[in-house]
């Protein structure tokens, strides 16, 4: 068990959990704004096996985001399996941190987040809307794009850009 797991739970530690395939500016947007609020935050990338078949393995996207967020030092990266408000209790945090672009994203958001705070009271969640330069960017349609040919390196911050290409190839 590691030391972090006898942590004891601070407020300014807060996880960024998603599947990230492939990670995007507006996630990249959400960090930003998050580190804004807290003094660390943890990008957890989730290795859950019931999602449709992702485009980068769950190493992959670890590599990819720890590329897109090098220099924040407040930054960490990590991948887990299991249940999300786990995975920020063993580090040490007590809030989770969200992103949404539109009313879709907060009507599932909203189920998931009301369910982590049944299973785990002392785990929040926070919503931070999209920035609007990045409300209509999501990781299907930017997949979408890639895999016909199409230039979505504005969309993505460089190091995905390259993968995505490389991927496409």
């Amino acid at each position: 068990m590691s030391a972090r797991a006898n942590q004891r739970p601070n407020s300014k530690i807060a996880v960024y959990p998603g599947s990230f395939d492939p990670f995007t500016n507006g996630h990249l947007d959400v960090v930003e704004r998050a580190l804004g609020i807290f003094d660390k935050l943890i990008v957890a990338v989730a290795a859950n096996p019931d999602k449709r078949q992702p485009l980068f393995t769950v190493e992959e996207r670890v590599r990819l985001i720890a590329e897109s967020v090098e220099g924040r030092d407040r930054v960490e990266v990590a991948s887990y399996k299991g249940l999300t408000v786990e995975f920020a209790r063993r580090h040490g945090a007590r809030t989770l941190v969200k992103g949404l672009r539109a009313y879709s994203d907060f009507d599932a958001e909203l189920q998931q987040a009301l369910m982590n705070r049944k299973l785990a009271p002392d785990v929040h969640t926070v919503f931070l809307m999209s920035s609007f330069t990045h409300i209509f960017v999501s990781s299907s349609i930017l997949k979408d794009i890639a895999g016909y040919g199409g230039n979505v390196s504005d969309l993505v911050p460089a190091p995905v850009a390259r993968a995505l290409k490389e991927k496409y190839r």
